[in-house]
């Protein structure tokens, strides 16, 4: 690959809209990849079953009805990145109860993915799950799909201490937990501004473009090196590459 000579290019890899990096996708000992809607395609709509209980949650916990609860919800994810750490500060509420109860969910939506599995396969390095949400969680999606066997890691929501992406300080944890080296490593997650700290550490980017416009504010940044609507077509341009 060639580096960068223009704001945006078109990726030999499956002609997907591509911000070339250096030192880019050759180099990297690990792989970030974001769970929901990241590992398995937006369209399956499974994260609606976690909005809906995380609205259920919020109405039954604090006794309001479902629209004020709503309206809740979404104020304390856009203040705090998640509707968990608004009602952790505003009303105590137990995060290992409410992420039991928001992910008790049904997965048959999601199939299991046999190209997914070899694209993984075929991919060189360390793989490790980021998510905002629990571990049991990211564990039932990757069996689902059939892919746990590729990955070496979770580093979920507990092991952040309850701060979601795009908190700094958190992949800066992330990272020395697991012994990674920004330099060469490659970030994969579905909301752009969660790909803005790791950009500035020096990770090469990845963004899984989906239909959800509030999610895809910042999609021409700077801090976004590659664009692709089909994870596994790109994966497997990279291992062709």
């Amino acid at each position: 690959m060639t580096p960068k000579s223009s704001p945006a290019t078109v990726s030999p890899l499956n002609g997907t809209k591509t911000h070339l990096p250096a030192p880019g996708l050759a180099q990297a000992e690990t792989w970030v990849f974001d769970l929901d809607n990241t590992l398995y395609p937006a369209s399956c709509n499974l994260f609606a079953q976690v909005d809906t209980r995380i609205g259920a949650y919020i109405a039954d916990r604090l006794g309001i009805d479902g629209d004020e609860a709503y309206q809740l919800q979404k104020h304390y994810f856009r203040t705090y990145g998640t509707s968990l750490r608004g009602l952790m500060l505003h009303h105590e509420v137990n995060p290992g109860e409410f992420l039991e109860f928001v992910h008790c969910i049904d997965l048959t939506p999601v199939p299991p993915d046999a190209a997914l599995d070899q694209a993984l396969g075929r991919l060189p390095g360390r793989k490790v799950i980021f998510t905002n949400g629990s571990t049991k969680h990211a564990e039932n999606v990757m069996a689902r799909l059939g892919v746990s066997h590729h990955f070496d890691a979770v580093f979920d929501i507990v092991a952040a201490s309850y701060f979601p992406k795009p908190e700094p300080f958190v992949y800066d944890l992330m990272v020395r937990r697991h012994w990674i080296d920004p330099r060469r490593a490659v970030m994969v997650e579905d909301i752009p501004k969660n790909l803005v700290p790791a950009h500035a550490m020096g990770m090469t980017t990845v963004l899984v473009r989906t239909d959800s416009d509030w999610a895809q504010d910042g999609v021409d940044g700077a801090h976004i090196h590659h664009v692709t609507d089909n994870l596994v077509s790109w994966l497997g341009g990279v291992t062709a590459a």
